[in-house]
């Protein structure tokens, strides 16, 4: 059964030292490479079904912080302007479609539509300009690393969908007791490519016309 064409992706990363891979409450990891993370807690691929409670996660970080090479890394507000304004650049150069994002302490929400890049290379390009500008405002910390690994998508295929990741994406600074993020580079979703005026024969609407008659 063909599904409809993947036409957005929401990308999340986290700050480095924020989510081992054996994190209580689960994590995308199949391996954990240093022994000493590995003493902090057994490995659990994916999200637990019962989450931990606050204390229990808590008290991992503060053991995980004792253990890694360098301290767990949170952004406060400067930071968190200075790694907006690096997206900013990145969406405008290679010109991506940016329909929310939310910079918090410790990860990354944000969701771009369809390009000629993959998903993979949106979060490295993300990083790394966000990267370069946190070590050129903090030349002390510049062997610090910013982001925990190459982060995780999920793939979106119907505007509904996309609309749904916007409403979760903008709620999660609320979370945090944070006043909404509102970024110069996140344009107003339109419904595309289902937009006002979209060409029914494009290979999405025929897609998913398909799709929708199975």
């Amino acid at each position: 059964m063909p599904r409809p064409l993947v036409i957005a992706y929401h990308l999340v990363w986290t700050a480095y030292g924020c989510w081992l891979p054996n994190d209580p409450r689960g994590s995308t990891s199949h391996t954990i490479a240093s022994d000493l993370i590995a003493e902090l807690g057994e490995l659990h691929f994916g999200r637990r079904k019962i989450q931990p409670s606050s204390r229990t996660v808590r008290e991992f970080i503060n053991r995980a912080d004792e253990v890694l090479k360098y301290s767990i890394l949170k952004f406060d507000t400067k930071a968190t302007k200075q790694i907006a304004d690096a997206f900013s650049e990145t969406i405008t150069q290679h010109r991506y479609t940016c329909y929310a994002c939310a910079i918090m302490p410790d990860h990354v929400h944000i969701l771009i539509r369809k390009h000629k890049h993959q998903a993979e290379e949106m979060i490295e390009n993300l990083q790394e300009s966000s990267r370069l500008r946190l070590h050129t405002a903090n030349p002390r910390t510049v062997d610090h690393p910013v982001w925990g690994g190459p982060g995780w998508k999920v793939y979106l295929d119907h505007p509904d969908a996309i609309r749904r990741t916007i409403h979760y994406i903008e709620k999660n600074p609320a979370k945090w007791k944070l006043p909404p993020q509102r970024w110069p580079f996140v344009v107003e979703y339109d419904g595309w490519p289902l937009h006002p005026g979209h060409n029914r024969n494009s290979p999405y609407a025929k897609r998913l016309r398909k799709y929708e008659r199975q």
